[in-house]
């Protein structure tokens, strides 16, 4: 039963301490494919802290809000909800910084992630320019666990996408009877090493050069990601030819939608690196 005396009142860091790390509990069985009741979930936190229904579901959804802000995976059937308090964000730091695990998933759970069937899906919508800034609590905790930063130097999560993405790339042209193509499709950063400005050079049914850009997240389709001066310059320089293929979800059930130049139609795209020299 809810305790009344706290209705109203902003919960303590005690009690978003047990709801966070209850969050993450159910969402790593989710994410293993384990079996498990929400409601039960929610009626013994409930009993522990004295908090209604209601008040949990809601936090569940700020924790869900905030995980997609840091481009994690969420709950499925905890829809993202804003108006956070922001003690919340302060839980979230600390269950992080005490579990470093979960930002980094290993690489035997990736490499089986990797086998699942992808589903392609349309990009999300043109960017929003209109959109409010994000709270400066919530702006410092994206920034100290950079979803950016995390894809671009987790590398085996990088190759588990570049992997998908080739075995797509020949299963796509098998199926179009060009089995002649799909034996010449490479997996040009592998055998290469990176530089060339694009991940996977594949092939369209009619013979054309593709030249693929693999961006890999366990986040949700609008998580932002890293684009390096060659595969902007090789984007400018072959339009024609280049494509971006943004894996998401990876964690979960792969998805994958691609985008084509000029890339400044479909992202939004900010300078945050410099080059340091000395003449």
């Amino acid at each position: 039963m809810a305790d009344q005396s706290k209705l109203g009142t902003e919960w303590s860091d005690d009690e978003l301490d047990l709801i966070v790390a209850d969050y993450f509990a159910m969402l790593q069985a989710e994410l293993a494919g384990e079996t498990y009741v929400k409601r039960h979930r929610s009626a013994a936190l409930m009993q522990r802290i004295g908090r209604t229904h209601r008040s949990v579901e809601f936090k569940h959804m700020n924790i869900s809000a905030v995980l997609a802000e840091l481009g994690l995976p969420t709950i499925k059937g905890y829809k993202p909800k804003a108006n956070y308090q922001n003690a919340i964000f302060d839980a979230i730091d600390r269950y992080l910084s005490a579990h470093r695990a979960v930002l980094a998933p290993s690489p035997p759970l990736i490499a089986a992630v990797a086998e699942a069937q992808a589903i392609w899906e349309e990009p999300p919508p043109a960017p929003d320019f209109t959109r409010p800034p994000r709270p400066e609590r919530l702006a410092r905790l994206v920034r100290k666990f950079d979803p950016v930063e995390r894809d671009f130097r987790n590398r085996a999560l990088g190759e588990a996408g570049e992997q998908r993405v080739f075995e797509l790339e020949c299963a796509r042209l098998m199926a179009a009877e060009r089995a002649d193509l799909a034996r010449k499709v490479r997996w040009v950063s592998k055998e290469d090493g990176d530089g060339a400005g694009y991940d996977i050079r594949s092939y369209h049914p009619t013979g054309a050069e593709r030249l693929i850009e693999v961006k890999t997240t366990c986040g949700g389709a609008t998580t932002p990601f890293f684009i390096t001066r060659n595969e902007k310059g090789l984007a400018d320089e072959r339009p024609e030819a280049f494509r971006l293929y943004r894996i998401y979800e990876f964690s979960r059930a792969p998805r994958l939608f691609t985008l084509a130049p000029p890339l400044e139609q479909s992202v939004i795209l900010d300078a945050e690196t410099w080059r340091a020299g000395f003449g």
